[in-house]
């Protein structure tokens, strides 16, 4: 019994003094911070925010001339013989399908833009990153939103941007 107790003083004042001595760094980033509100990304979304409406606006046009179209098409059915009446709905639905796969190919342009814009700032983030955890020995850097409490100086999120604007002023996006 009395080397059970003596083994297991001598494990505690090892562990507890391995603890103490080890410095273990812990610093959080708020990436969507960082994405939102570093230069580049936010040209980045002020680009592709335009581009979203000036799309949107230009495919509302098209969508409210093609409806009127078909009320005009409506209205003349019994004006209009059996062929043209079909000849003319025909090259209205091809408009129509037209128009849909513009409006879904811009869609698509503006999605993959973003993708790619978030992609490059991510590799533009990690070289900084990881010269930042080299510069002061942090050996994790945990995501803001997984993190309950902590304490602000372990916050890096302004540094970070501060470097990121440095290094990276803007995205080219076309």
């Amino acid at each position: 019994m009395k080397y059970f107790v003596r083994f297991f003083v001598i494990t505690f004042l090892l562990i507890l003094s391995t603890n103490t001595f080890a410095e273990d760094k812990i610093a959080f980033l708020d990436l969507k911070y960082v994405l939102n509100e570093s230069k580049a990304g936010k040209g980045a979304q002020e680009f592709l925010k335009k581009s979203l409406k000036d799309n949107s606006k230009k495919y509302s046009d098209m969508e409210q001339n093609l409806k009127k179209e078909e009320s005009d098409l409506l209205t003349k059915k019994t004006i209009l013989s059996k062929e043209e009446y079909v000849k003319k709905s025909d090259a209205l639905r091809k408009k129509v399908i037209d128009y849909q796969s513009q409006r879904r190919a811009s869609l698509d342009k503006i999605a993959t833009q973003r993708a790619e814009a978030r992609s490059t700032l991510i590799k533009s983030i990690e070289p900084l990153l990881q010269a930042y955890i080299k510069e002061n020995n942090i050996s994790l850097v945990v995501d803001k939103k997984t993190v309950l409490a902590g304490n602000s100086s372990n916050d890096i999120t302004k540094i970070i941007v501060d470097k990121l604007n440095k290094v990276l002023p803007s995205i080219a996006l076309k």
